[in-house]
């Protein structure tokens, strides 16, 4: 899958650029503003992830069209330390930042799709997906 844009995630600055490409493609898409809300939300949670814990990575984004349906898929790749516990990490409340712990989970509340695929030493990718209704 060739990606439309994507983001590199080095500094806080790049969480904000990932955030506004995200709105702009949801409101191309016709998302409502509720749903461009739960989306930036989502990508700024992923890309916080990768600034805090992998020290660099990439937010991707772009349109998928599927049996007639339109959505935005977000995905979000670092080289980080990858994630020992996905169990644990998927667990509401927890948190290793000392940030609130809608995490990971709170993505995977705010799309429709979430895949996650991390190796400990090798990294992490993300997938989520938001279907317009």
């Amino acid at each position: 899958m060739e990606f439309q844009s994507c983001v590199k995630i080095i500094n806080e600055w790049d969480i904000v650029a990932a955030r506004q490409l995200g709105r702009n493609v949801a409101k191309e898409l016709g998302f409502g503003t509720v749903d461009q809300a739960r989306i930036t939300t989502a990508i700024s949670e992923l890309a916080r992830n990768i600034y805090l814990y992998a020290g660099q990575g990439t937010v991707c984004i772009d349109k998928v069209f599927d049996e007639g349906k339109s959505g935005l898929k977000i995905i979000a790749v670092d080289e980080g330390p990858g994630i020992q516990d996905i169990r644990k990490v998927m667990e509401d409340g927890y948190t290793t930042s000392g940030g609130l712990g809608a995490g990971l989970p709170g993505v995977k509340r705010l799309t429709d799709e979430f895949e996650i695929d991390s190796v400990p030493g090798k990294g992490t990718k993300i997938s989520a997906t938001k279907w317009l209704r």
